[in-house]
């Protein structure tokens, strides 16, 4: 009697995923939607690391859209506090319940004057009170302060917050929690601790390509694949802001605007448009027209090997 070998599933729980994010025009490596489907299967928090337009705050956008879930965003910056990030006591709604109080019968409590009705609710604990399961977008945590972390550990451990005057809220829902930083400063062990970890780097040729085709079908294909090496190269420059995916998307977007079908051999016809890409006055300034000619002409010279680089990067990927 032979025995019966289980086949696996014809899509993974990954590719699903994966497939999800791609209807949505977010284009996920096996690595990140890996990670990402770990995180909700363990329930546990996704630290993403990266440079500044790797994709990091639109994946969390997503992955909400593709589940059709509501996304929660907690925008971190320097000095945020409890009040800002979780919640707050309706102050002037309370004095206003005191002075009625005070030409009526009835005598308020505390108890009265602390209860959820006078609560505001903040992106914390509204994904923790949320009816319904949301994605949770911690943005940029490293730029709050270690203070701010410590607080947070209760909710990554365990998907509560404590007021004081009521007591531990749990979730009804663990929210799917993603976490950002541009690494501006080292994140606590005791963050990292809690979170599974993924750092997501700048696209390869043929994963950008693929984005900006998925994002602005519209464009020439040629204008698409020179324009993308274009970028690829220019992030080898020494430059004080590197250009991300975003500033692809929108010089793609531009040249498509103004009618290119492809990118120009003669430099001065991109000089306008590098604002798209270059956004300090060092940059600007150190792209000069014989730079930008230099990398055309790396295109020139390397475009049938970058065509065929991509294309077995794309069949991979």
């Amino acid at each position: 009697m032979t025995s019966t070998v289980p086949r696996p599933p014809a899509i993974s729980p990954t590719g699903t995923l994966r497939e999800g994010l791609h209807r949505v025009g977010y284009i996920a490596d096996e690595d990140l939607s890996t990670a990402l489907w770990l995180a909700g299967e363990l329930q546990r928090p996704l630290l993403v690391e990266g440079d500044a337009g790797v994709g990091k705050t639109a994946l969390a956008l997503a992955l909400a859209t593709s589940q059709g879930r509501e996304l929660v965003r907690l925008q971190c910056h320097e000095g945020i506090d409890l009040a800002q990030a979780a919640y707050e006591w309706n102050y002037g709604r309370q004095l206003l319940a005191i002075r009625l109080g005070e030409h009526s019968d009835r005598t308020l409590s505390e108890n009265d004057l602390f209860s959820r009705d006078y609560l505001l609710e903040r992106p914390l604990l509204k994904a923790i009170t949320s009816a319904q399961p949301c994605v949770l977008l911690i943005d940029e945590i490293d730029r709050s302060d270690e203070a701010f972390e410590a607080f947070l550990l209760e909710i990554l451990a365990d998907y509560q917050i404590t007021v004081p005057e009521l007591g531990t809220l749990r979730a009804l829902h663990a929210p799917q929690v993603i976490l950002t930083s541009n690494g501006t400063r080292e994140l606590s062990d005791a963050l990292r601790r809690r979170c599974l970890y993924h750092w997501l780097d700048y696209p390869n040729l043929a994963r950008e390509i693929d984005i900006v085709r998925t994002t602005i079908p519209e464009a020439e294909s040629r204008l698409i694949e020179q324009s993308v090496e274009f970028v690829q190269r220019l992030r080898r420059e020494d430059l004080g802001k590197t250009p991300g995916v975003a500033e692809t998307l929108d010089w793609v977007r531009a040249l498509h605007r103004l009618q290119f079908k492809a990118l120009p051999d003669d430099p001065e016809g991109l000089m306008a448009t590098l604002g798209c890409l270059l956004k300090t006055r060092e940059d600007r300034f150190q792209m000069e027209p014989r730079q930008i000619h230099r990398l055309l002409a790396g295109r020139r010279e390397g475009t049938a090997a970058g065509t065929t680089t991509g294309v077995a990067g794309h069949s991979g990927d």
